[in-house]
């Protein structure tokens, strides 16, 4: 028989695929004897037969009860008793942190009679009826589907007829009547009464949860989170404890280390007597956690000792949720902390410092996407618009867009191309599409534990909470601060780092990690903390990694930056940009050469110019490898457009002016190559299989480049690379005449001149027919942008902006196939190609030059496959460089 439900005392941190991150973290802290309240698990193995069948596993309902009963035994208390009832809260626990996305209910076991005995055994009425009307809120919302706003409608109308501030004033009576409301309530809009049964209520809660996991905000946070949809939930049932019981007693949320900048010290917020909900909704704005120890520092002196423990114990920053009940602490839940990208390096880089970590430990606390976040600009400092609102800095960053006050506004303006700020009161759970579409978040209430501060940065979201000084009329749709009102639409600037807010758009700078990669030397000791802890794990990266980091470089400037960023080579240099500008009329005249005298003139003229492209960058790469693509597009890409050409005819021809003859020539050249699929027509290969004496010129322009560094005293490494070969068969013959033209230039020269000459693989035929084409080929490059447009049969032009978002909205795939390679599809056809090609040639040389080059996922599959190197944009090698020494560590195939 199957075990779907778990006491506290039976788990540890180790089994969070079954129960949960939650269920798992509070297994492990019973086990090493801290203060958790007594509690077990339901499984998400249970989740998933619910999901998968429709019900709960048959035998369920008896495990839950065995364990309940062990709970009353253990409390000396009765679930819904008359007199002193033991309450249970139920809680949602995924194996991976999904915060605020599914449901929880509190208070479980109250009624219209236990509520009595709650009040008699606490001698607390008032919180006797408070939490009963938690319940009945929470209840009716999360299991029969109320719309929450009508609550909070009911209870703003009794606080407005009752002339108090907010419900934390009402009196027992009034609560009374709120408990009544919302039961009516209840009843109008569910067609059910609230169940007065504690045993129904907890079935239908643990029910509910479950069933959240795919509710809407659930599913849209995994779409983003990449988190698969398979994995289902966890329900945690504990034992309540009570932090509103009076001023002995309170909830907080606490970091053993700051979660916005990673400096060691205790981090948090405290609410005296208040629930943990009240924390972390934001709905009241809660004191510094450092203001406990004034409060009372027996409890701040445990918490300080426990926080110590478990960060000891799990080697991370930790996120501890606790309760003071009349003056006993209690430990709720512990999780690994979000954090900000600059937090990360510096914790994992200072815990290595600590003996916690190892350095290849450390890497895999950092990533990619954060790297990419520290490399974002920043504002200037100098900007002169004033300060208009302060609060807490939830999340770092800089950014700049319109105000806006609901989700539903924010994802409009952002899907037509407008850069938008939310704001809000608090956020909840149902403003996460708002949050996705902004750029900032900005709340006037709640601090760094609050949901919009935990949210924000686990999305790497600019964010500050707790703006106090703003007023904000969701209805009139705007705030006012300090007598200025500020309408929606207005521009603001939010800046994360130092939690101000400035009206109009403020001026970017190059962010500080920008500047250390692009001065390609160490941060000097006035560097900012966090550069130099970037600094150390990217020397630790480089020092694991297998994989070369080679940079997409086309012209000297671009190649010479790549190097200062950590390039070690070039693996793609497009040649196609070398033929724009002032240039373009040579091109024409290649194109509308009559005869070959005409066409080798153009192609004469083209020579010295291509080849002091390729003498500056082989310079700025001197000693590294280049990669230079022969030209790969359409040679219509590099004429006028054709309806402009047919109005500069028509209209010379309109008013009696001689035609101009060169127009003409265009127009009819445009006419006769126009293609109704340019992507899959003349291009790359066919191109210099049909254009006689193009690819010649090309690869005579490479050769005297390299003739060219080799007298300076350079060592220049050429590579040439022939664009979307289908048969082994094009390669041949392209390579056949670069071998001439090389061989030509070597006697003319008297200068030994070795350019490999391999291809992209960049069609799905060319993937599958690997082995043959390896035969004629020194190295492989996937082009990963064409082989994805071929293999799905997309048109990226077309469908990003088509159908990308309804297809990422829907599930169809997690990410979009053009930023994170595709390995069902795309990712096959690259082992196929890697296999049959090494089999052919074992010394094979094989890389990937299309964007994927500096996308975090992908850069692990193309180590995983076994690939040479990744190619990316100069300004994502940093990112590459990291990624790969993180793929070793995690394959342990590390370097050194």
């Amino acid at each position: 028989m199957t075990d779907y439900v778990y006491d506290f005392a039976r788990g540890g941190r180790g089994m969070a695929e079954l129960l949960g991150n939650k269920g798992a973290n509070l297994a492990e802290m019973t086990r090493l004897g801290l203060p958790v309240p007594r509690g077990f698990t339901i499984t998400t193995e249970a989740c998933r037969v619910l999901l998968s069948t429709g019900e709960p596993p048959p035998e369920l309902e008896r495990q839950v009860a065995e364990h309940v009963s062990a709970l009353e035994r253990a409390a000396g208390k009765r679930l819904g008793r008359a007199d002193d009832p033991l309450l249970l809260s139920v809680r949602s626990g995924a194996r991976v942190s999904m915060p605020g996305m599914m449901e929880t209910v509190l208070d479980i076991g109250l009624n219209d009679y236990s509520v009595l005995g709650l009040a008699k055994s606490s001698e607390r009425e008032r919180f006797a009826w408070d939490s009963y009307r938690r319940l009945v809120q929470m209840f009716g919302r999360t299991v029969m589907g109320v719309d929450d706003s009508l609550f909070e409608e009911t209870l703003t109308r009794i606080e407005e007829q009752h002339h108090v501030p907010d419900d934390s004033r009402l009196d027992v009576c009034d609560l009374i009547r709120t408990v009544e409301s919302f039961k009516d309530l209840i009843a109008e809009r569910s067609g059910h009464e609230f169940p007065q049964s504690p045993a129904e209520q907890l079935r239908q809660a643990v029910l509910a949860v479950f069933a959240s996991w795919n509710g809407e905000r659930a599913r849209l946070y995994r779409r983003r989170e990449r988190i698969p949809d398979d994995l289902g939930t966890a329900v945690t049932v504990q034992t309540m404890v009570f932090g509103n019981l009076g001023r002995d007693s309170g909830s907080g949320v606490a970091f053993t280390r700051d979660p916005a900048t990673g400096h060691k010290g205790v981090y948090g917020d405290y609410l005296p007597s208040a629930q943990g909900e009240d924390v972390v909704s934001g709905v009241r704005n809660a004191v510094p956690l450092q203001e406990l120890a004034a409060l009372d520092p027996t409890s701040f002196g445990r918490l300080q000792e426990y926080l110590a423990r478990l960060e000891s114990h799990y080697r991370d920053l930790c996120d501890v949720e606790f309760t003071i009940e009349r003056g006993r602490l209690w430990l709720l839940q512990t999780r690994v902390g979000k954090r900000t990208a600059r937090a990360a390096f510096t914790i994992a880089s200072d815990m290595v410092d600590e003996g916690l970590i190892t350095h290849r430990q450390a890497l895999t606390r950092v990533g990619g996407e954060q790297l990419t976040r520290l490399m974002f600009p920043r504002f200037d400092a100098a900007g002169t618009a004033d300060v208009v609102a302060r609060g807490v800095p939830a999340s770092p960053g800089a950014a700049v867009g319109a105000v806006v006050f609901d989700s539903a506004e924010a994802v409009r303006r952002a899907d037509a191309g407008e850069k938008v700020v939310l704001v809000r009161n608090e956020t909840t759970a149902d403003d996460l599409p708002g949050m996705i579409a902004a750029e900032a978040v900005l709340t006037t209430r709640g601090g760094k534990t609050s949901h919009a501060a935990v949210v924000a940065r686990g999305m790497g979201k600019v964010c500050v909470c707790g703006a106090e000084d703003m007023i904000v009329d969701v209805r009139a749709r705007c705030l006012v601060v300090d007598g200025l009102t500020v309408g929606e639409g207005s521009v603001v600037s939010v800046d994360g780092s130092e939690g101000s807010v400035r009206l109009g758009a403020v001026p970017l700078v190059e962010s500080r990690v920008v500047r250390y990669f692009d001065s390609g030397a160490p941060p000097d000791a006035a560097a900012q903390d966090f550069v130099r802890h970037v600094h150390r794990l990217m020397l630790q990266a480089d020092a694991a990694r297998r994989l070369e980091v080679r940079a997409n470089a086309d012209t000297p400037q671009d190649a010479a930056r790549a190097r200062r960023f950590g390039a070690e080579g070039i693996g793609l240099c497009r040649t196609e940009h070398m033929f724009l500008g002032d240039r373009r009329r040579l091109v024409e005249d290649m194109i509308l050469a009559e005869g070959d005298t005409e066409r080798d003139a153009a192609l004469a003229a083209l020579l010295p110019l291509q080849r002091a492209d390729f003498t500056g960058i082989l310079e700025a790469m001197d000693g590294l490898p280049v990669t230079i693509r022969l030209l790969d597009p359409p040679l219509h890409e590099f004429l006028p457009d054709r309806t402009d050409l047919a109005v500069r005819v028509a209209r010379r021809d309109a008013v009696g002016d001689p035609p101009d003859e060169h127009d003409s020539a265009l127009l009819a050249a445009v006419s006769r190559m126009q293609e109704r699929n340019p992507m899959l027509g003349l291009r790359g290969v066919r191109l210099g299989l049909v254009v006689p004496g193009l690819f010649a010129m090309q690869v005579r322009a490479i050769a005297e480049a390299v003739v060219e560094r080799s007298r300076a005293g350079g060592t220049p490494r050429a590579e040439i690379m022939v664009p979307l070969v289908d048969t082994v068969e094009e390669l041949r013959l392209v390579r056949e005449e670069a071998e001439r033209v090389l061989a030509t230039v070597c006697a003319e020269k008297g200068v030994d001149v070795t350019c490999p000459v391999g291809t992209m693989i960049e069609l799905p035929r060319a993937a599958l027919t690997a082995g043959r084409i390896a035969r004629e080929a020194d190295f492989f490059s996937f082009g990963t942008n064409d082989l994805t447009q071929t293999t799905w049969g997309f048109s990226r032009d077309d469908v990003e902006a088509a159908f990308f978002s309804a297809y990422l909205q829907k599930g169809v795939f997690p990410a979009s196939p053009f930023e994170t390679v595709d390995r069902e599809g795309v990712g096959r056809l690259v082992r196929i190609a890697v296999t049959e090609g090494r089999a052919a040639r074992p010394e094979l040389e094989i890389g990937v030059c299309g964007e994927h080059g500096g996308d975090p996922a992908s850069v692990h599959f193309f180590h995983e496959v076994g690939l040479d190197y990744v190619s990316c944009s100069p300004f994502r090698v940093p990112i590459a460089r990291l990624e790969a020494g993180r793929a070793a560590v995690s394959t342990g195939t590390a370097d050194g």
